[in-house]
């Protein structure tokens, strides 16, 4: 079966496996030839990264029509109003495109490595938590979006993708596994039945504003 690669990708660290001027890449952190990212991690965000040497299975992945639900665990400036984590539920305008109906809630501080270089922190200003689920994977999304609802991103960390999580990962730490195409996650539109109608998802709880779902992928520590 496909081998797949889960490593948690540090602070600073690009999605490249050439060399690059400024940054360090992934070969710090994978030394195994022949594999290739699934999807993308920003660099100044952390968290978990998948590759592989098998192109069906990088595709299967990567590829926007099966809508893997990403998640993230995201630090922002700002006490959110209820209105403000509506308004990322229920989809931003970010100008070049409109997201996608988002799982949006507040969490507590969860426990995380420290980072490298630390968060700068403005005194007089609070900050908190939010555990962000979107199915789609945009150049800096999460970022663009929560600054549009008017709480900047200072920290952003991914923590599943799908059925797979970090779990313990620490930066710079990879786990592989043996994964079968036929047990992935069939959903998006890729997997949706004949006659199903996009518009369906705007029906679930987050959307119409109400309480979602148990979050299955995430698990949120408290201090």
């Amino acid at each position: 079966m496909p081998q797949l690669i889960l490593l948690n990708k540090p602070y600073g660290v690009i999605c490249q496996f050439s060399d690059h001027p400024t940054h360090p890449t992934l070969k710090s952190c994978v030394p195994l030839p022949g594999v290739y990212p699934a999807g993308r991690l920003d660099t100044d965000s952390e968290g978990l990264l998948l590759l592989t040497g098998d192109g069906t299975l990088q595709h299967r992945i990567a590829d926007p029509r099966w809508k893997l639900p990403k998640t993230y665990w995201v630090q922002v400036e700002g006490e959110p109003k209820e209105e403000q984590l509506e308004k990322l539920r229920q989809g931003v305008d970010l100008g070049d495109f409109i997201t996608q109906p988002a799982q949006v809630r507040r969490i507590e501080t969860p426990e995380l490595w420290p980072r490298n270089p630390p968060v700068r922190f403005r005194k007089t200003v609070p900050d908190c938590w939010l555990e962000i689920i979107i199915s789609e994977g945009k150049n800096r999304q999460v970022r663009r979006m929560t600054a549009k609802a008017g709480l900047p991103t200072l920290r952003l960390v991914r923590v599943a993708i799908g059925p797979w999580r970090l779990d313990g990962l620490q930066p710079g730490e990879m786990r592989q596994l043996e994964v079968s195409l036929q047990d992935l996650p069939r959903s998006g539109a890729a997997g949706r039945k004949p006659g199903a109608r996009a518009s369906d998802r705007s029906q679930s709880p987050a959307a119409k504003g109400g309480k979602g779902p148990t979050f299955r992928f995430a698990r949120n520590r408290k201090d």
